[in-house]
């Protein structure tokens, strides 16, 4: 299997209401953030049925890729009927890859139909499941995402945007949702906005569509224009309403909204480059980490031995350009090149006959350009640096190529602590930069000649300062903006 050493996130989510073809738009929105979340795939749609006067369900999931699980277009147009539809991408842990663990979950209770796709990992999970068990709850999942439903489910209250904000109120953690009610298409982020949630609107005939997704390249792809973000701590509700004046109900989870902790690691990695995410462009964000490297540690050079920077594909690619630029400013003649070519076309479960070692994966993922590289000094720039197998594999594939020396350049610090709040880092003792104590000892165990990463100070230079805005910085810094209940683990109620 061609599996990267980079950090996953949970999934991807998106919402579309008032389209009469709801399940398209969110199929398409789906494929737009497959990066997301690669194991599995869910859409459910909300249908009036005319034969019993009342608003019913209709569904698709499966273990897959979109357009693996979608493959059948009669699924899309005669299944998955209605004018709004929400939809997941899934990342799946150790033993959770199973379909009864597939969003979007819904439930039909007394207060009606409710689906809900989750984005997230919650923190206080074995409380709430121990609490759950106490009052008779049967869970059919292994997720943390069933909890809320149990927990809405259960609420007194009998206005359904109560209910929901009561259940959230309980949660502790991460969590960014879009919830399908009969009448309403339902937006959350929790009090510190780890992960991203924006709304678009897509017009058509004389009306609007409305979308909520976690990124914006999911209204790109849909010809839908971003409106916002969901901001932290709030509940937005889309209905008839809006259609009709284009306002949106918006709510407060908790009373006191505290500063967000938006989750930089989406910045430097996960974002996809021509999406906006926390109301920003993520590719100049990039941009600013490649300039902030070469201003920090530059890669000396003259005009007679011209530096060659080049980025592994995908997500360093605008660090690069930064960087090459910034480094070229002080007095270092650098070009930027191609030095990386990513395939694309390697599925998820590739085998690789007689050859299951990590060399041969790295290089059916990628292979150089040598006239680019041969004979050249020249600068990785990558976006991370977490196990470090696959960047010492990388390395030796570019060495291959016989450049002359190879310095490398991080836009993130050193991955010390695993993430509890939907990013699927490896434990703290499998990190790299647990097991040495230097960059150069680092560079010296994946072969390169100097490497230098991005301090922690410059990252918080480089990205955005909206008021009231503040960044999670956990996994380079060990401090957890929401507590970590004892035994928590990043699926804890997963077997």
């Amino acid at each position: 299997m061609t599996e990267i050493d980079k950090p996953r996130s949970n999934c991807g989510i998106v919402g579309v209401f008032n389209h009469p073809k709801a399940a398209i738009l969110t199929y398409y929105a789906l494929h737009s953030l497959q990066h997301r979340g690669q194991e599995a795939t869910g859409i459910t749609s909300f249908y009036y049925d005319e034969k019993k006067k009342k608003k019913r369900y209709a569904y698709n999931k499966g273990e897959g890729l979109v357009l693996e699980v979608f493959s059948n277009p009669d699924i899309l147009t005669n299944v998955l009927k209605g004018d709004s539809a929400i939809g997941h991408n899934r990342y799946s842990t150790t033993g959770s890859s199973t379909r009864a663990n597939i969003q979007p979950f819904t439930i039909t209770y007394h207060g009606g139909i409710l689906s809900l796709s989750h984005n997230g990992n919650l923190t206080n999970t074995m409380t709430l499941r121990n609490y759950l068990d106490s009052e008779g709850a049967i869970f059919q999942t292994t997720t943390d995402t069933e909890i809320l439903l149990h927990l809405i489910a259960r609420s007194k209250h009998t206005n359904q945007i109560e209910q929901i904000i009561e259940a959230l109120r309980k949660a502790k953690g991460a969590y960014s949702l879009v919830i399908l009610t009969e009448d309403s298409l339902i937006a959350a982020r929790d009090p510190h906005g780890f992960r991203p949630l924006s709304i678009g609107r897509l017009k058509y005939d004389d009306t609007y569509a409305f979308i909520v997704a976690s990124e914006t390249c999911a209204f790109d792809i849909i010809g839908a224009e971003y409106i916002r973000s969901v901001n932290h701590n709030e509940v937005v509700v889309i209905n008839k309403n809006t259609i009709e004046t284009g306002q949106m109900e918006a709510y407060k989870i908790i009373e006191e909204t505290p500063e967000s902790r938006h989750c930089i690691f989406e910045y430097i990695y996960f974002s996809r480059p021509d999406s906006k995410i926390f109301n920003h462009n993520v590719d100049k964000v990039r941009r600013k980490l490649g300039k902030a490297l070469a201003e920090e540690s530059p890669v000396p050079s003259n005009e007679y031995e011209r530096l060659t920077a080049f980025a592994v594909p995908d997500s360093g690619n605008t660090a690069a350009l930064g960087f090459s630029k910034v480094n070229t400013d002080k007095g270092y003649p650098t070009d930027y090149d191609i030095g990386l070519i990513r395939s694309h076309y390697v599925g998820r479960t590739f085998i690789s006959p007689g050859q299951d070692n990590r060399e041969f994966k790295v290089k059916v993922k990628f292979n150089t350009v040598k006239g680019v590289l041969e004979g050249k000094r020249i600068v990785v720039i990558d976006d991370s640096i977490v196990r470090g197998t696959t960047s010492k594999s990388l390395i030796s594939l570019i060495k291959e190529a016989k450049p002359k020396e190879i310095n490398m350049r991080i836009t993130s610090p050193p991955i010390k602590y695993p993430c509890h709040y939907g990013m699927d880092f490896p434990s703290k003792e499998e990190l790299i930069a647990n097991h040495h104590n230097s960059e150069e000892e680092i560079g010296q165990a994946i072969g390169v000649d100097n490497l230098k990463y991005l301090s922690i100070e410059k990252l918080i230079e480089s990205v955005p300062k909206d008021k009231g805005v503040g960044y999670c910085t956990a996994c380079f810094t060990g401090n957890y903006p929401v507590e970590i209940e004892k035994n928590h683990t990043k699926l804890s109620t997963e077997e």
